[in-house]
């Protein structure tokens, strides 16, 4: 099609723009043994024309297929997938998956891991919290959710990646263990993890600027609730203290206080009485994870 359409284009270029003329030459020049370069620069322009424009329809082609995420309620893995499809303005269509009775279509779509979040996007299956986001940043038009500058974006999935791996780890275990030295360790962890964090936001409304992005996500699906699971879990004494952490706190509040944000956002009331009905199984787990 692309070839078709470039040669007819190229066909219909008037004679002089790129031609030898009578005598050999071109604009007046003599042209011996040169190629009509014109010509050639102009077929070379109508292809990759016809080449985006399709690249194009393509693109919009998949925009408009539906959309579904599965999900579970409380999950901030889920809210990682569905915080970044409301700020990029895609609809959607969720699906809260019973997790000790998990349905067909997660097993279909997601034999390897077999959990949730899990995107669906037409006939394409995408898991795992973070690579989603990332997916829907790319796929759909919107504000860019990763900056630009190839040396920000790295630093914003190195500092993903520690929220994940080395943030929301140790932030369980301190939640969730019972008071004792082992549990003690755990909060001088947290700690320190909360106050390279706390560096990342110097000068910054939010990680990524001033526009909530890729990692306001990732680190907001653990850091904003915490207050509410610190207070089911009998924490006397919050590691995340104003005095402390000031730009942490700061941002917790002002990401859980955008629109986008704020309708995924569970009520207190309902993460209250959620995790309170989990905690002896929390706290078991957070001892299996010690050995």
């Amino acid at each position: 099609m692309a070839s078709e359409e470039a040669a007819t284009s190229c066909a219909s270029i008037p004679a002089g723009v790129g031609d030898i003329g009578a005598g050999g030459k071109v604009g007046g020049q003599e042209c011996r043994g040169r190629e009509p370069s014109g010509r050639r620069n102009t077929c070379h322009y109508f292809s990759r024309l016809v080449s985006s424009l399709e690249a194009e329809r393509e693109r919009e082609a998949k925009m408009s297929e539906p959309v579904k995420l599965l999900g579970s309620f409380g999950s901030p893995f889920t809210h990682r997938a569905e915080a970044a499809l409301r700020l990029k303005g895609v609809a959607y269509e969720f699906i809260n998956e019973d997790l000790r009775n998990k349905s067909e279509l997660l097993l279909r779509h997601n034999p390897v891991h077999r959990k949730v979040p899990l995107l669906l996007h037409g006939d394409r299956a995408i898991a795992e919290s973070l690579v989603i986001v990332e997916y829907v940043d790319e796929a759909f038009d919107g504000p860019s959710l990763l900056p630009s500058d190839p040396l920000a974006r790295a630093a914003a999935r190195f500092w993903a990646h520690f929220a994940v791996d080395r943030c929301s780890r140790t932030l369980f275990k301190a939640l969730w263990t019972p008071d004792g030295e082992a549990r003690r360790g755990f909060v001088a962890e947290t700690k320190e993890n909360l106050a390279l964090m706390e560096a990342q936001l110097e000068g910054k409304r939010f990680f990524g600027g001033d526009e909530i992005g890729y990692l306001d996500i990732i680190a907001g699906s653990g850091l904003a609730w915490m207050p509410v699971l610190e207070e089911v879990a009998g924490v006397e004494r919050s590691m995340i203290g104003e005095e402390e952490y000031p730009a942490l706190c700061r941002w917790r509040e002002e990401y859980m206080d955008d629109e986008a944000v704020k309708a995924c956002l569970p009520s207190r009331d309902q993460i209250v009485a959620y995790y309170a009905g989990m905690k002896e199984g929390l706290t078991l787990m957070a001892k299996s994870m010690q050995k």
